[in-house]
């Protein structure tokens, strides 16, 4: 216990004596009141070091100072940062740069909206009666001219009948009155018969001809009403509920069938105030559907008046759909071709905000920092499409954040 108590006390003593030497002050005589004052650790070091410098340097765990070479320096504190990039007379700093030059930019707008029919029209009946046959049912592709179903005829096939007999009569009594006429004016010409008699038998003729006329008039309505007992389709399409059952009792303009045009098909959209003065017909589109079905169309119509609720403009874009692949009511997008125009693709990490707050981009002009206040146009994957810079230009791409506009700078072309 007393070694244990011995040893706590010396390794005490000797901390304190340590620390006397660290902090202490040691005194020489004979130089005067407080000329003689030294700290213990300079007098054991001299100018070009001492013991305590050997045994730093013997053990390897001094350390270098880092050079200070920039605002960029991780031993710089934050106001010895921003005094040094604040110095645009500073030394010039090192960034590296890429010549961009500009290009032709694909103006394009994406728009959304839906798929519609290009129309939905009704087989509608041109006379009253009882349905007799269906011929179609739901979802079955009908073309122009195909029967979709047939009514009662009742007697209209014997009025065509009794009009074909009126025809014939009035044939035969014009073939007389012919006759009549021809034979008074032989007459006339061997002066047997007076010359007044040739006005009643013109009068007659005329009446034989008229007669012909109004019974022909009358076959073909009854031939007419006799068609119109079986409605055809008007266009081409595909059949869509309701549908007449047989038996049902059909007035005139009533509809046996809906047939829906989905080719060509339409996709219906808005356009943006901001882009509504590059709208027009006849631009190319490419259409695609929520379910990845893809068509190529052409604006055709570009409303003059924007929806009061939306302040957008109606667009609609006809593209074909031959084998009615696409549906009518998908939702859908369409990217509209607007032409192009001439701008920078540069990566988005080189944008940048000046000091006011001005998004742009740094380049260098003569070894200085000159500032871009550019205009993004377009982002993709690729890049972002700018506008507002000059055809060809130089721009930092390493350092941009450490240099202001007007400091000198050293630029390595950026290979990467």
């Amino acid at each position: 216990m007393r070694a244990l108590k011995s040893y706590g006390i010396a390794v005490l003593l000797i901390l304190i004596l340590g620390g006397w030497l660290l902090t202490g002050t040691l005194v020489r005589g004979g130089l005067g009141p407080e000329m003689g004052d030294v700290t213990v650790v300079s007098a054991l070091e001299g100018e070009d070091g001492g013991l305590l410098t050997a045994a730093v340097s013997a053990s390897g765990v001094g350390l270098e100072p880092h050079p200070l070479e920039g605002a960029d320096d991780p031993a710089l504190s934050i106001a010895e940062r921003n005094a040094l990039t604040s110095n645009v007379d500073g030394p010039a700093r090192s960034v590296r740069t890429r010549i961009y030059t500009q290009s032709l930019m694909p103006l394009r707008v994406q728009l959304r909206g839906h798929t519609e029919a290009n129309g939905i029209v009704d087989a509608a009946v041109r006379t009253s009666d009882i349905v007799r046959e269906v011929h179609v049912s739901a979802g079955d592709q009908v073309s122009e001219g195909d029967l979709i179903c047939s009514l009662d005829s009742g007697t209209r096939k014997a009025r065509v009948n009794q009009a074909q007999a009126a025809v014939a009569q009035a044939e035969a009594g014009l073939q007389q009155a012919r006759n009549d006429f021809n034979i008074n004016a032989a007459l006339r010409e061997r002066g047997l018969v007076s010359e007044n008699s040739a006005e009643a038998q013109s009068a007659a003729l005329r009446s034989a001809e008229a007669n012909l006329e109004a019974a022909q008039v009358a076959l073909s309505n009854a031939e007419v009403e006799l068609e119109n007992t079986e409605v055809r389709a008007t266009v081409s399409g595909i059949i869509q509920r309701p549908i007449a059952k047989q038996g049902d009792l059909l007035n005139m303009g009533q509809s046996c069938a809906k047939i829906i045009q989905l080719n060509p098909m339409l996709f219906v959209g808005s356009v943006p105030q901001a882009h509504i003065d590059l709208a027009r017909t006849g631009l190319s589109a490419e259409i695609r559907t929520i379910n990845d079905q893809r068509a190529t169309g052409e604006v055709r119509y570009v409303s003059a008046s924007a929806d009061p609720l939306t302040r957008t403009f109606e667009i609609e874009i006809e593209f074909g759909n031959p084998d009615s692949a696409i549906r009518d009511g998908l939702t859908a997008e369409a990217t509209v071709e607007l032409g192009s125009v001439p701008a920078h693709l540069v990566p988005q990490s080189i944008l940048t905000l000046s000091s006011e707050g001005v998004l742009g981009i740094r380049g260098v002009v003569d070894g200085k920092v000159v500032f871009y206040p550019t205009q993004i146009l377009q982002d993709g994957r690729d890049g972002a499409w700018v506008a507002g810079l000059p055809v060809s230009v130089e721009l930092i791409t390493v350092g941009q954040e450490y240099v202001i506009e007007g400091q000198a700078v050293t630029a390595s072309i950026d290979s990467n």
